[in-house]
C-alpha cells in the first residue's frame, strides 16, 4: 500500500511540475499562418508594422471606415491570428469604425514569443501607433479586449484615458481560470502568469461595456459578472447567448444594436 501510494503522489508530482513548466504551451496557441485578408470580406485595408520598446516587430491591418465614428483597438483571443477575426472585424466596421487589429508577438507574423509583460508592450506600441502615428483622438478611441485579449485591453485602460473599453468573454485572472479547468492541481499557486483583469477593472475610469455568455465553454459566465460588478460606473453589462467563439455571431443583432447604443452614449462625437 506504501508503495502505492508513494507511486500516485509521484505521479501527481510529476504532473504538477509538468503542469508549471509548460503553463505558456496551455495558455498561448499561436498560428503562423494567415488563411486570409481582409479584402476577401469585401475591407479595404492597410498592412501595418509596429516596433515594440524591446525590439519586436508586430504585423497588423488597419481597416478605416467612411466618416467613421471612432477607432476600435482589437485585442484578440489566446489561438489562431488575426487572420481568424475578420467576421468581428466586419461587424465592427459595419458599425463605422475604424479597426486596427494586431498580432502579438510570437503570433501570425510577428516575431518574438508570447508573454504576459510581451503583449503589455504589444499593447503599447498599437496605442502609440493611432495616437502617434495616426494622430487619432484617443477619446475617439475604443479599447476591445475578447478572451485573452482582456488582458492586455484593462491594461492599456490603466495606463491611457481612451474613449471606452470592451471587454467579451474575458476572465478574471488566468490563475481563476486555471482554478476551473484543473481542479485537481494547486492552479492557483503553479499559474505565474496573471492577467489580473478583477484587481485593474475598478481602477479604470472610462465607460465599460461587459460582453459575456452564459453558454461560454471555457471562461465562466461569473467571470464577467465579476468584472461587471467590480468596475465603476459608467458600466453597462450584455449577456449574449453562443459559446465562448460564436457567441458574437449566434447574437448578432442583439450584439450590435447595443454597442451601437452604448457607443453612441458615451464615445466622443464625430468632429465637424
Amino acid at each position: 500500500m506504501l508503495t502505492l501510494l508513494l507511486a500516485v503522489g509521484g505521479g501527481y508530482l510529476a504532473v504538477a511540475g509538468l503542469a508549471f513548466a509548460f503553463q505558456d504551451q496551455l495558455l498561448y496557441f499561436p498560428s503562423r499562418t494567415l488563411v486570409t485578408t481582409p479584402d476577401r470580406y469585401g475591407l479595404a485595408y492597410d498592412t501595418v508594422h509596429l516596433d515594440t520598446e524591446d525590439g519586436e516587430r508586430l504585423h497588423g491591418w488597419w481597416i478605416p471606415a467612411d466618416d467613421a465614428r471612432g477607432t476600435l483597438l482589437f485585442f484578440h483571443g489566446n489561438a489562431g491570428n488575426i487572420s481568424g477575426r475578420l467576421e468581428s472585424v466586419q461587424q465592427f466596421h459595419q458599425l463605422d469604425l475604424n479597426v486596427l487589429i494586431v498580432d502579438y508577438r510570437g503570433y501570425g507574423q510577428s516575431t518574438g514569443s508570447p508573454s504576459e509583460e510581451g503583449l503589455y508592450r504589444d499593447a503599447e506600441a498599437a496605442w502609440q501607433y493611432l495616437v502617434g502615428q495616426r494622430g487619432i483622438d484617443p477619446s475617439r478611441i475604443v479599447i476591445f479586449g475578447r478572451s485573452l485579449g482582456g488582458g492586455p485591453a484593462t491594461w492599456l485602460a490603466m495606463q491611457h484615458a481612451a474613449g471606452a473599453l470592451l471587454v467579451e468573454s474575458a476572465f478574471t485572472s488566468v490563475p481563476d481560470v486555471a482554478a476551473h479547468h484543473y481542479p485537481w492541481l494547486p492552479a492557483r499557486l503553479l499559474t505565474t502568469t496573471q492577467f489580473d483583469n478583477r484587481s485593474r477593472i475598478d481602477q479604470i475610469g472610462m465607460p465599460l461595456l461587459v460582453i459575456h455568455s452564459r453558454g461560454d465553454n471555457v471562461i465562466p459566465f461569473h467571470h464577467g459578472r465579476d468584472l461587471f460588478e467590480s468596475a465603476r460606473e459608467p458600466k453597462q453589462f450584455l449577456e449574449i447567448d453562443g459559446n465562448h467563439n460564436d457567441g458574437f455571431l449566434v447574437s448578432a443583432d442583439r450584439y450590435l444594436r447595443t454597442i451601437d447604443q452604448f457607443l453612441s452614449t458615451h464615445l466622443a462625437p464625430r468632429s465637424k
